[in-house]
């Protein structure tokens, strides 16, 4: 899905003023980093390492798992291609509503994709051939959590299925989720997270996997030599030996997530869901995403996320990322207005 994702700043004929459509911590202070980055700058010159090797020791150090346990991919949504393509072919089960990508990875490389809601009972369900299991957690779009142990009894229950974790939002929720240790009692789990999200650079593109050294050894017969670049990697490893400087105030932001969904409610022309994170998913009771989209991004500056086009839902539904308490108060308003159009 080349251009169907959220965050379509790249797109704006004009100036986006508060962009509510990406899940990125949009308070990061990147002024040491861009420093640091600048000095960096020769890096330029020459090729980076083809595997990203320093910060892939880096990461084993920081997590205490094995240089065997991980892939460092360009982008976490890399990793979803390459666990599809490593295992062209085979049967996958997917939460929706959910990422795109996960589906559009698995259909690329010829898996036969089935679904699930997650809102289902895990404890009920049947994976019984089912080669994979995709799960974001926490999810995208919704906000849903599966609870560590209640993911792990899962995961412990279906052995012969292989479960893809996508941690992107794992910074966040303030509820434990699963550990890069847990991959080693639990063979048949790939864990995914991104350095992008709470650092506020998804440009940069920085992800990586942890998983078995046997799926490690199969997924890089696939890597393409340098997919990550010299200035990607030099970031992640400034950010990981730095991390006093990039503590994110999670309580803060929830407590202004929840203040957000309560003052949307409010309106009563929308019902907005409850999140365990910081984004949230809403349902119009009057008008379409794509024109409150349209309306906010015309008027006022302000860009949304039209939710219409994940698995399940439909043309009602919108996906905000919390900012800061005033900037939320301006989306408030702004939706107040547009409902008085009514």
């Amino acid at each position: 899905m080349l251009f169907g994702h959220g965050d379509d700043h790249y797109n704006s004929q004009k100036e986006v003023k508060i962009n509510f459509s990406s899940n990125v911590w949009h308070g990061a202070d990147l002024r040491t980093l861009r420093e640091h980055l600048n000095g960096k700058f020769c890096e330029l010159t020459r090729y980076p390492e083809p595997d990203a090797s320093s910060l892939k020791r880096l990461l084993a150090r920081c997590y205490e798992v094995e240089v065997d346990n991980l892939v460092v991919t360009n982008g976490s949504i890399t990793a979803f291609y390459l666990l599809a393509q490593t295992w062209k072919g085979a049967k996958s089960a997917i939460a929706v509503p959910s990422f795109a990508e996960y589906e559009d990875a698995c259909r690329l490389y010829g898996h036969e994709v089935c679904f699930f809601p997650t809102s289902c009972d895990l404890s009920a369900l049947s994976l019984k051939g089912q080669d994979f299991c995709w799960i974001c957690n926490p999810n995208n779009p919704d906000g849903k959590l599966i609870h560590r142990e209640e993911l792990l009894t899962l995961i412990e229950a279906n052995r012969q299925t292989v479960f893809v974790i996508d941690q992107a939002y794992v910074a966040f929720t303030t509820e434990e989720l699963l550990k890069p240790s847990d991959i080693f009692n639990h063979p048949n789990l790939i864990l995914i997270q991104s350095i992008s999200k709470e650092h506020n650079i998804p440009g940069l593109r920085i992800g990586y996997l942890i998983a078995s050294p046997e799926k490690v050894e199969q997924i890089n017969r696939y890597i393409i030599p340098w997919s990550v670049n010299a200035i990607a990697v030099e970031a992640g490893k400034y950010i990981l030996t730095h991390p006093e400087q990039y503590i994110l105030p999670i309580c803060e932001w929830r407590r202004e997530t929840i203040e957000l969904i309560d003052r949307l409610n409010e309106l009563g022309n929308l019902e907005a869901l409850p999140t365990s994170v910081t984004f949230f998913l809403a349902r119009l009771k009057k008008g379409t995403a794509a024109a409150l989209k349209q309306y906010l991004w015309d008027h006022h500056g302000l860009l949304i996320r039209d939710a219409s086009n994940f698995r399940s839902l439909n043309e009602t539904y919108i996906r905000i990322s919390a900012q800061t308490a005033a900037e939320n108060r301006v989306l408030v308003e702004a939706v107040r207005e547009w409902f008085r159009r009514f």
